[in-house]
């Protein structure tokens, strides 16, 4: 869904910070509950690939979630993440934080959402975006609406969007196309 594709592309090349929540954004929304208090979150590999892609071209990343996890805690350092608020029952509060830590102004980030929750920090953001599966709230708050929903390559679509606004991504398909072996 685009609303203002020339706006979303202005908004897209003034992002340094890329920040999301977890369940229903990285994950398709699942979690399984274990008897020992741990659960269970399906991630997309292509969502993980489009988070360290975001890391090489110089784009901080951080999530923000009202969950406890040590699984994201796991997964978060696998894809390099550079901030992690877990229990953020006040995602406002750890979205300041991650503002100052970093020493920049709303406009220079984008927030990828979907549920009502997320809604105080999408209307701060400078480039709001709702995965495809968002509850019409958030998607209606959005600047810019993913094809794919979360957990299946809405943080991929995100993150795609703002490196190409940039300029950024084909040098990045290059460099990881010269990165391969010759095939015999």
């Amino acid at each position: 869904m685009v609303k203002d594709m020339d706006e979303v592309q202005v908004r897209a090349r003034r992002i340094r910070l890329i920040l999301m929540d977890c369940d229903g954004v990285l994950t398709d929304g699942r979690i399984v509950l274990l008897p020992d208090g741990d659960d269970i979150k399906f991630f997309f590999s292509q969502d993980g690939q489009g988070v360290k892609l975001a890391a090489q071209a110089g784009l901080r990343t951080g999530v923000i979630t009202t969950r406890q996890s040590r699984v994201l805690a796991r997964r978060v350092k696998e894809m390099h993440v550079h901030h992690l608020y877990q229990n953020a029952e006040d995602k406002l509060r750890a979205y300041e934080d991650a503002l100052r830590r970093e020493g920049l102004t709303d406009e220079h980030v984008a927030y990828i959402g979907d549920d009502l929750p997320d809604l105080p920090v999408m209307r701060r953001v400078g480039l709001a975006i709702a995965v495809a599966n968002a509850v019409r709230e958030v998607k209606e708050a959005a600047h810019w609406v993913t094809e794919r929903p979360g957990g299946r390559g809405g943080v991929r679509d995100a993150v795609e969007l703002i490196l190409k606004a940039q300029g950024k991504w084909d040098e990045i398909v290059r460099r990881m196309s010269a990165s391969e072996s010759p095939r015999r």
